[in-house]
């Protein structure tokens, strides 16, 4: 829920461009960006470029509730398609923060076209990944080859200026300032993994010839296709010097192929598996508006992912990835839900001193597992029902080894003294816990209510 507080319906937005958008630039969009961004995304930007083409004064701001209503999104919907069309290359986003208001200047970017967006690493790669080679080369054919004409068109005989005009003589400097254009840069990278300085010497110590390798254009597929496989320096050393002519000429295609080679072998599938963490429970239909704090907190347990409660938790701290692959880890080994996942993060944090261990986890989501608990409310019920079983298995201890066979005396009223007092720390125990169980939950309802409402 990143986008709580970042927008409002009554902040305002004014739109900026400085090119003309093209059929060119139409065919890219639809075509080639769509599948990448989605039709949210793609309808936001032609709902922005539409409003700037039809407004008569361009600094009169709209107000995004305005937006909501001609894109028929949400305001979160909107953010997250803003967001895909600035992290694309095609949005670049402003904010400016006066005394009573904040305006938002959006500036569009127009599309790279299809001969530039086929030549561009990282869009074309991701292209590919999305749609598969048979339709990327059926794209990549319709338009980047489109462009060669290969027929024999005979000898060039258009005239020349000087032929036809006659040059007047000067009297003043009549030039005008170009026009200020600005190229699509492709997909907005902000930083790497990798140091090229650090890839450089490694290529120097292999004797290669560093500057014919890094050349400007190689760098930057250098740096996209480590941003999108997220491979380190080394990875790249690799892929370079696998995808190098006997000329040192860095061979594109296969440079993109070495790199994705590496991302399948140093990316296993419980680490691409971390995903399921920040997926949130999928609601059929959709529910009244709850009564009562229990039927509260179970909303909020349903609308949130298992990542956003464990930062909740934890006071707003970034989840630690420790905590996130054991989490992600008995999420895909026990095909729990999301939202029954919530339950178990909550229950187990609660009883355990705000501490995940992984036995005490995958003990009680094995025996969910095997109830086929499938909801909050299912998953709840029976967290209540087993918790002395529960908590007898978060006590338990290895037997201690014992040097002497014999048993250990003792007075009968000593030990009714100390089961009493066992007894009534226990209780104590479960008195503090359900108290703190009590604080902390109305404590997470006023913070997911307080978020709510700025939506």
């Amino acid at each position: 829920m990143e986008h709580i507080g970042k927008l409002l319906p009554n902040q305002g937005y004014s739109i900026y461009l400085k090119q003309e958008f093209t059929h060119a630039h139409l065919q890219s969009l639809m075509q080639l960006y769509q599948p990448l961004i989605g039709v949210h995304a793609v309808s936001l930007f032609m709902t922005l470029l539409s409003q700037y083409e039809s407004s008569p004064n361009k600094q009169d701001p709209y107000t995004h509730h305005s937006l909501m209503q001609f894109v028929n999104l949400s305001l979160p919907e909107i953010y997250q398609a803003r967001q895909k069309l600035e992290a694309i290359g095609l949005l670049e986003t402003y904010q400016l923060d006066n005394d009573n208001e904040t305006i938002f200047t959006y500036q569009l970017m127009m599309p790279c076209t299809p001969l530039q967006f086929f030549s561009d690493g990282m869009l074309s790669q991701l292209l590919y990944h999305q749609i598969g080679a048979d339709k990327t080369n059926e794209l990549y054919q319709l338009y980047a080859q489109g462009t060669k004409q290969n027929r024999n068109r005979g000898t060039n005989i258009t005239a020349q200026f000087d032929e036809i005009f006659q040059k007047a003589p000067v009297e003043r400097d009549m030039s005008v300032k170009a026009i200020d254009t600005i190229e699509n840069q492709g997909p907005n990278i902000s930083g790497t993994t990798i140091s090229i300085n650090d890839l450089s010497q490694l290529l120097s110590e292999r004797m290669l010839p560093v500057e014919k390798i890094l050349t400007p254009f190689n760098i930057k597929i250098i740096q996209q296709m480590a941003s999108l496989y997220d491979l380190t320096t080394l990875d790249i050393e690799k892929a370079v010097v696998w995808a190098l002519s006997d000329q040192y000429v860095l061979i594109e295609k296969e440079f993109k192929s070495a790199c994705f080679d590496l991302y399948k072998q140093v990316t296993p599938e419980s680490s691409k598996s971390l995903k399921v963490v920040d997926q949130k429970e999928k609601l059929k239909t959709k529910k009244d508006k709850p009564t009562n704090r229990q039927d509260q907190f179970v909303q909020m347990l349903e609308e949130i992912s298992p990542r956003q409660l464990l930062e909740d938790l934890s006071n707003g701290n970034q989840a630690s990835k420790q905590d996130l692959k054991m989490i992600a880890d008995v999420m895909s080994q026990q095909g729990l839900t999301p939202g029954v996942m919530n339950v178990l993060i909550h229950y187990v944090m609660l009883k355990t001193d705000m501490k995940l261990t992984k036995s005490y986890l995958e003990k009680i989501a094995s025996h969910w597992a095997r109830k086929n608990v499938k909801t909050v409310r299912q998953a709840m019920t029976l967290a209540k029902s087993e918790h002395n079983k529960y908590q007898q298995w978060s006590t338990q201890k290895k037997p201690r080894y014992q040097k002497s066979g014999k048993k250990e005396v003792v007075p009968d009223w000593f030990r009714k003294q100390k089961d009493k007092q066992e007894q009534d720390e226990q209780k104590i125990q479960n008195e503090q816990q359900s108290s703190d169980s009590t604080s902390d939950v109305s404590e997470l309802l006023r913070d997911y209510n307080k978020k709510k409402n700025h939506l």
